[in-house]
């Protein structure tokens, strides 16, 4: 006999896929925050602390670096864990690491910022995977709205870092660590997903095979990368470089907060103007060239023109960011491999993505200004026009998923 869905399992069916939406957006809204708040208080800190240059270089770089090096272990835990454990974890990590990098002497503040940034790998990875895998019919929706989160996060750490480190009466390290509330707050929304059993948690980690091996595939990596090495340049030193140009710290960070602001339009809007067409490469060029004009306008331009340059260079990164995320999914054909093509993107293509914030502070020590970092900015600017127009073929990458199955995920 077939059991019929009745109205009320319906309804219980809906009400869980509204509380995943909730955590994935809620998860979202954290992965930004140890960036954020740290960049702009980068002078505060070397001042307390004594640190060189190329200290500084270090600690902008290694925690983007984690997010390329444990982004493939992910699938690993998820398939031991199940992913909602697994993401779980994740956040009760970045909270660990965010609320006490500051609090002791400077190893804890390299040591927990690596912590914070594992763990933000992992979450990285695991929630376009709980998009494909759940949201098919929603997959533009969702996309745009976390990448939302993840924006608007960020642009709440540059704006009110400063004002509220001031309003608790506290310094540089009370701004870097009360970024740690939002993620306790996270896991609050993430723990009814914790009841979660069975498969549900085992389809993303059965292996694929010829991933690697595949073109497209790299090329959406590198995408990935880029985009990622442009946005972490802004994260990791827009702030310093204004400040050295003539900004105050707080109207420093208003230009960030606003440059991230914007990012929510097209974050939204991106996604869905993509999925609508076979391919991406277009829109993926337009972005490209409007993020690196912007950011060399920011670097180069007039002061009195930083607002312009902000908006440009906001909404262009915001696009490329959801561009990058979505293009991941449309070139998978299912869940399984969308999950290692997120892993392998964030594995790959988060080396760029550290390398160019310890690039531009070798730039800065060297040069003793930041002219110099134009010419990188170029070089970024160019291979994501390169990769994007590869990356934005109306085509799926060749790999498949083998007929391997995963364990289940350990009880709680």
């Amino acid at each position: 006999m077939v059991e019929v869905p009745t109205i009320a399992q319906g309804h219980d069916r809906q009400s869980n896929r509204l509380l995943l939406a909730v955590g994935i957006v809620g998860t979202a809204f954290c992965l930004r925050l140890v960036f954020a708040s740290l960049s702009l208080r980068l002078p505060e800190i070397v001042s307390a602390t004594g640190l060189q240059p190329w200290q500084v270089g270090v600690l902008t770089t290694l925690p983007v670096l984690c997010l390329g090096l444990c982004a493939p272990l992910t699938p690993l835990l998820a398939r031991r864990w199940g992913i909602e454990r697994s993401l779980f974890g994740a956040l009760f990590f970045i909270a660990l690491g965010t609320g006490l990098r500051a609090l002791g002497p400077v190893w804890a503040l390299f040591s927990f910022s690596l912590l914070a940034g594992g763990a933000i790998a992992v979450a990285n990875v695991l929630l376009p995977t709980l998009v494909k895998r759940d949201f098919q019919d929603r997959t533009a929706l969702l996309t745009g709205t976390y990448v939302t989160a993840i924006s608007g996060g960020a642009a709440l750490a540059a704006a009110i870092t400063v004002p509220v480190e001031v309003m608790l009466g506290g310094g540089w390290r009370t701004g870097l660590s009360i970024w740690a509330v939002p993620a306790l707050g996270a896991l609050l929304l993430w723990w009814p997903q914790l009841r979660s059993k069975g498969g549900r948690g085992v389809d993303v980690v059965l292996p694929v095979v010829g991933l690697w091996r595949d073109p497209l595939a790299w090329s959406v990596a590198l995408f990935m990368g880029l985009q990622s090495a442009l946005a972490f340049c802004v994260l990791g030193w827009l702030a310093p470089i204004l400040r050295e140009r003539g900004l105050d710290a707080v109207t420093a960070g208003l230009v960030v907060s606003v440059l991230i602001v914007v990012q929510l339009a097209t974050s939204l809007t991106v996604p869905s103007i993509a999925t609508r067409r076979p391919g991406q490469k277009l829109i993926a060029v337009l972005l490209s060239v409007s993020a690196t004009a912007g950011l060399l306008g920011l670097l180069l331009a007039p002061l009195t023109q930083v607002w312009l340059w902000a908006v440009l260079q906001g909404l262009a990164q915001g696009g490329l960011f959801s561009l990058a995320l979505t293009m991941v999914l449309l070139r998978s054909p299912d869940s399984h491999v969308a999950s290692h093509l997120s892993g392998m993107a964030q594995s790959v293509g988060y080396i760029p993505a550290a390398l160019a914030p310890l690039g531009v502070g070798l730039l800065h020590q060297w040069t003793g200004g930041f002219d110099a970092v134009a010419g990188l900015v170029v070089l970024i600017g160019f291979g994501l026009v390169v990769t994007g127009m590869v990356a934005g073929r109306s085509t799926l990458v060749t790999a498949r998923t083998t007929a391997v199955f995963a364990r289940e995920p350990a009880e709680a």
